[in-house]
């Protein structure tokens, strides 16, 4: 995982500056400047603006992770296959474009009795979704590429810089709260020009619909991939979106923006994934092209170990602060203590089950994973129309869990009878049993003092001897530790040290 390993480390970096950005915004500027309100309709509408490229995009980004290493060739620009795919967009973009137009009365009246403003501001989705949609185009195509980092940097970064400009500007007085809609609904198209601009310098940017060299036989293959995945994609976002949508129309927009803070503070742990994640898809597609599946299984291994290790290391550190860490948000925001840790557990879940999924969809029984998403979308309506209403937003936090669980199990043991893979190593049970250790005797230490900043300095330490000592004497992972060690002999070297 060398390569993968250095690609991951500058995203997963730029990705928490990114991070940094999104808590100056979110956790800080937002709770400052916005009302409750206002940040739940301003999450609200980045969601659905996110679920309309999503619809818009007609499955083309699986396609693109599964097809383009049969079509990559430069000299050729590449057989036309990027014109082709955003040929497919552009109608998926007219068709929901007409749509919304069409059914905006009937979401409007869904909405208006608890979340009057975003019937207000319904409209500004579109921009969002737009751009969106073209942005995802051309970073996947970035990413077949094994160009992440520009993407990584336009989208974490550009879109969070304008976003904290926007508030200053709002704050002093310069702009009103419609303006702040408006305008950042519109910064979205900025990350994907930056990705245009690049791709022309590059040489990488084909958009000559003569170009398209793809046989009949294959654009037939093609859009039925698309459909089958358009289909799995649309489930598994309806099912990461949900419960943000009702909630806003079950509980009103200002429970909306305590989850939706909470939806953002639980995003912290799965940025290093995400990371890892962007560079090993493409390399998922690679091995089914050329049937290197002992690569595949050691890929697979490797990604759930490192990925439950840098899990661990940032529940455990955040979840035994996370009174302290709490106690200097607003008090409405308190009451999402327990939402945050139902949905930190499902993301961890998620991490450690791996490249499950990007193994199943790039793979000749891509279609199956389609029942499965189905039926979750089902499932987890089921379960927030029965825990919203009472257990508040506390009920869409623990239906995402019981999503994530069952959708992740499901695609596991189907990867494991089919292709005979599993993610696991006998280290990670021991890995779990120390995580666990350590949140149980930190349970003990989390009121020693009512100074949050000496609690967080005791609970620091008690993770850093409990968890972070053992695990790189014992080398539960030795991935993990072989990395760790490479990164600080090239510190000892770069300050001159021996």
């Amino acid at each position: 995982m060398g390569f993968i390993q250095k690609d991951a480390l500058r995203t997963m970096i730029t990705s928490y500056l990114g991070v940094v950005l999104g808590y100056l915004n979110k956790a800080i500027l937002f709770i400052l400047i916005l009302t409750t309100e206002q940040i739940g309709l301003m999450n609200l509408l980045l969601s659905v603006g996110l679920l309309f490229a999503q619809f818009a995009n007609l499955g083309t980004v699986y396609t693109t992770w599964k097809f383009f290493p049969f079509f990559n060739n430069k000299d050729k620009s590449h057989h036309g296959f990027i014109p082709f795919m955003l040929l497919i967009v552009s109608v998926g973009i007219l068709i929901f474009t007409s749509i919304s137009f069409l059914l905006r009365k009937n979401i409007e009246e869904i909405y208006i009795s608890r979340s009057p403003l975003f019937s207000e501001y319904f409209i500004w989705i579109i921009p969002i979704g737009i751009a969106y949609v073209f942005f995802m185009v051309f970073e996947v195509y970035l990413r077949s590429l094994y160009k992440n980092l520009l993407a990584v940097v336009a989208h974490e970064i550009v879109l969070r810089l304008i976003l904290t400009v926007l508030l200053v500007l709002l704050w002093i007085g310069w702009i009103d709260f419609e303006q702040l809609v408006i305008f950042h609904s519109i910064s979205y198209v900025i990350p994907t020009v930056i990705l245009i601009l690049y791709l022309k310098k590059i040489r990488e940017f084909h958009l000559s619909v003569s170009s398209i060299q793809i046989s009949k036989r294959f654009k037939k293959i093609l859009i039925q991939f698309s459909a089958i995945n358009y289909v799995n994609t649309l489930g598994f976002v309806l099912v990461t979106s949900l419960d943000l949508l009702m909630v806003s129309q079950m509980l009103g927009l200002k429970e909306t923006g305590v989850y939706s803070t909470m939806v953002f503070f639980a995003g912290v742990i799965s940025v290093p994934y995400k990371s890892l994640h962007r560079v090993s898809v493409p390399l998922v597609s690679d091995y089914w092209k050329h049937r290197k599946m002992d690569k595949m299984q050691d890929l697979y291994t490797k990604f759930s170990s490192v990925s439950l290790v840098i899990g661990l290391l940032f529940f455990l550190l955040i979840w035994l602060n996370v009174d302290p860490l709490f106690s200097f948000l607003p008090t409405e925001f308190i009451a999402g203590k327990w939402i945050f840790f139902f949905l930190i557990i499902g993301k961890l879940f998620d991490m450690f089950c791996g490249l499950n999924g990007s193994i199943l969809v790039t793979s000749k029984k891509f279609k199956y994973d389609v029942y499965f998403t189905l039926l979750l979308v089902g499932v987890v309506y089921v379960l927030n129309l029965l825990l919203i209403p009472k257990y508040g937003a506390i009920g869409a936090a623990i239906s995402t869990l019981m999503a994530l669980i069952l959708y992740n199990t499901i695609r596991l043991f189907f990867v494991a009878y089919h292709f005979k893979m599993v993610p696991f190593t006998k280290l990670q049970l021991p890995l779990l049993l120390l995580g666990l250790l350590t949140l149980f005797v930190g349970s003990f230490t989390i009121q020693l003092s009512d100074n949050p900043i000496i609690q967080l300095i005791i609970q620091t330490s008690l993770f850093t001897i409990l968890f972070i000592v053992p695990l790189y004497i014992l080398k539960l992972d030795p991935e993990t530790v072989g990395f760790v060690k490479k990164m600080l002999a090239k510190a000892k070297k770069a300050l001159g040290l021996r």
